[in-house]
């Protein structure tokens, strides 16, 4: 039942405002040490949601505020947290807590975690992990990052030609809770080849006595383990797919990769592209939440150390050719070279937070603490 004081979506306010009438309603609950009104607050709200409002809480409040979840609630919600949030609570839980959550995560958000994780605690959460899941993680961590080895779940249902629709819907019904998408239905051999594909609405318009042969479709569009991962977006954008399945050398079935994985993908990709115009190296981490000064530094230097040299050997040839420079006026058009260092720092800075704005990496209140972190150019 919803708790009637709990702010939703239905009383006409925007989600960005939902979330912060949920982090200033659970900082001052935690606050005044009741826990049982913020755990009643939290219950109307999607665990998107519960992820960004913990995400903003303090750091000593958030480990407190994740601890009031129900265990389903706090794997669903611990999928959504950045990874810094969810290094964080790694290190503040007790050991089985974190495998609890670990061991439940979806192999593809798994592997995410881990990428971003020290390799000590990735082995250590790894050789903890049950039989099945290690498994699945592992083969996740064996492809090339940017892949769509790297992106995919293992999280699918494969069926056989010769089942027949009723022993399909069954199976179907049985793995639904367990699978990343069950509208996407893939066709295997005896040796896990792909054969075909079919929609969840093709197998309950067909007849019950039809084969699931007989209603799949043969011609199936697919991505290999070693595609990029930008073309793997381009081709589900392009397709208009929820899911594309991916196969090895051997075209057998691996894995999938759904649409939500896709649009991270695409969002990645884009930022890159608008960091490289704005003369900023592009890196795994988010800029904002990267708190290393020498990463910020390398991903901002290489272009301005290029501009400098450029711009000081200008400099020294203007020095040395003063009385050309008296006889050819016409020269004197490079000088402005000289000066635009400052504008290409400026360039850069405002990239970065004009795409952290459009991210929500960025927030206005938080404007003061952009404009002193060190490296941003700014200071």
């Amino acid at each position: 039942m919803q708790n009637q004081n709990s702010p939703s979506l239905s009383a006409n306010i925007s989600r960005q405002e939902l979330r912060e009438i949920v982090r200033s309603q659970l900082q001052a609950l935690l606050a005044q040490e009741d826990l049982r009104g913020a755990k009643a607050l939290l219950v109307p709200v999607q665990p998107v949601d519960i992820a960004a409002v913990i995400t903003e809480l303090p750091a000593a409040k958030q480990a407190i505020a994740f601890r009031l979840l129900s265990k389903n609630e706090a794997i669903e919600v611990y999928e959504y947290l950045d990874s810094n949030v969810q290094q964080a609570l790694i290190e503040e839980f007790k050991q089985q807590d974190v495998l609890d959550i670990v061991d439940k995560m979806s192999p593809d958000d798994r592997a995410r975690l881990f990428d971003e994780l020290p390799a000590k605690v990735v082995r250590r959460l790894l050789n903890q992990l049950s039989s099945t899941e290690r498994q699945a993680t592992t083969l996740l961590l064996g492809y090339n990052s940017g892949t769509a080895g790297r992106l995919m779940t293992t999280e699918y249902i494969a069926l056989k030609e010769n089942s027949t629709v009723v022993q399909a819907l069954e199976r179907v019904r049985r793995l639904a809770d367990v699978t990343e998408t069950i509208y996407y239905l893939y066709i295997t051999d005896e040796s896990r080849r792909l054969t075909g594909v079919l929609t969840l609405r093709s197998l309950l318009t067909a007849q019950s006595e039809q084969t699931v042969g007989e209603v799949m479709k043969r011609e199936v569009v697919f991505v290999r383990t070693d595609t990029d991962q930008e073309e793997v977006a381009r081709l589900v954008q392009d397709y208009d797919f929820g899911a594309v399945p991916v196969v090895d050398t051997e075209q057998r079935l691996v894995g999938i990769v759904t649409v939500d994985d896709v649009l991270d993908v695409i969002e990645q990709e884009t930022t890159e592209d608008i960091y490289a115009l704005g003369g900023v190296e592009a890196g795994g981490d988010k800029y904002f939440q990267t708190t290393n000064l020498f990463k910020i530094a390398r991903m901002r230097v290489k272009w301005l150390f290029v501009l400098l040299f450029a711009n000081t050997a200008t400099s020294a040839v203007i020095s040395n050719q003063e009385e050309v420079l008296e006889q050819v006026v016409a020269l004197a058009a490079f000088i402005p070279l000289l000066i635009d260092t400052g504008g290409n720092v400026g360039a850069q800075s405002s990239t970065v937070v004009i795409r952290g704005l459009n991210l929500r990496e960025v927030q206005l209140k938080k404007a003061l603490g952009v404009v002193t972190k060190p490296s941003s150019g700014y200071c």
